[in-house]
């Protein structure tokens, strides 16, 4: 095991599997020269070349048009966009093609292409540059949709986004790049899509979250178990597709779930990990599931307000309280 950055890691699983996979490509804005806007790509110029590696024109429904064709005709790219909140700018090519292009050819064709992504709110970035933008692509069949919380999930989920036939969603939360964890150093550590992990076992209460926030909700356990409140922590890891199981094994087993998100509250993840434990284990629940996301509001600039729009560690702390007291 190393101990490595959430950026240390994945710039490691990008030099295992370039190293490993010839056909492998990576385009971006500022991933070259200036080696990724994060540092993420940081020493792939050096080490694989421009052939390889390349910087791209300001033009992310052309990048991403670009590298699924290029996937089409046998590369195997992963491309950055340099925000996830320009990705909307690719959404035709997104939705339209890297999604369907399989099913429309009736398998005859794969799609191995991974789009990395930073995203997240806290920066203070305000409303153009703060989004949660998560649900647009699970909504979309045909998307797989990973989002790590910790180093060496970043290192074994973006070696398995890479090695997948199929087009891959990867988000990277902005405030998590500097996060330090162990990380295996078997250039074969993979983690499944679709697995989710159990992150704090415990016995009154599962709350489900993932990338940044399974972080908050591993601080909110800790307190909580100063009061005598034991929660066990589920981070879902991968969103599409999603672990259903483990999450509903674990609200059975606990009667009471509270999900954390931090994209917009209407419509968002939460709505979703809320209905199915609601179909699936409602008359184990000792209490309502309890929702704990993003305000339905543009991102604010002012530090002060942009922080009372994302759950923060208090917030997860009070809704847990709230469903052990009966207060919904």
């Amino acid at each position: 095991m190393s101990v490595l950055t959430y950026r240390d890691a994945l710039n490691l699983a990008l030099k295992e599997e370039m190293r490993r996979d010839p056909s492998m490509v990576v385009w971006g804005e500022d991933v070259a020269l200036y080696e990724g806007s994060f540092k993420v790509t940081r020493g792939l110029l050096a080490e694989f070349g421009e052939e390889r590696v390349k910087d791209t024109p300001i033009s992310e429904n052309t990048i991403v048009g670009v590298a699924v064709g290029a996937a089409m005709g046998g590369l195997r790219p992963v491309i950055e966009l340099m925000t996830v909140n320009f990705a909307l700018l690719a959404m035709d090519q997104i939705i339209n093609h890297m999604a369907k292009i399989r099913s429309m050819f009736g398998g005859q064709t794969f799609l191995p292409m991974t789009i990395r992504m930073p995203g997240g709110g806290g920066s203070q970035l305000a409303a153009q540059h703060s989004q949660s933008l998560e649900t647009y692509f699970m909504h979309c069949p045909g998307l797989r949709v990973l989002y790590p919380a910790t180093p060496s999930d970043a290192k074994g989920l973006l070696k398995t986004a890479i090695r997948d036939n199929n087009p891959v969603i990867f988000l990277e939360h902005e405030l998590l790049y500097n996060s330090k964890g162990e990380v295996p150093e078997d250039p074969e550590f993979l983690i499944p899509a679709g697995q989710a992990e159990i992150k704090r076992p415990g016995e009154h209460v599962t709350i489900v979250a993932y990338a940044r926030m399974t972080i908050l909700a591993l601080q909110a356990a800790e307190e909580l178990e100063r009061d005598g409140i034991s929660c066990e922590v589920v981070d879902l890891r991968s969103l599409a597709p999603l672990d259903e199981e483990t999450v509903i094994a674990s609200a059975t087993r606990t009667g009471r779930a509270v999900v954390v998100d931090e994209c917009w509250r209407t419509c968002g993840l939460g709505a979703e990990i809320a209905s199915r434990i609601f179909e699936r284990c409602f008359d184990r629940l000792q209490a309502p599931v309890k929702r704990v996301s993003g305000l339905d509001v543009p991102m604010p600039y002012s530090r002060k307000i942009e922080r009372i729009c994302i759950p923060q560690t208090e917030t997860i702390v009070q809704a847990v309280k709230d469903v052990m007291s009966g207060r919904y």
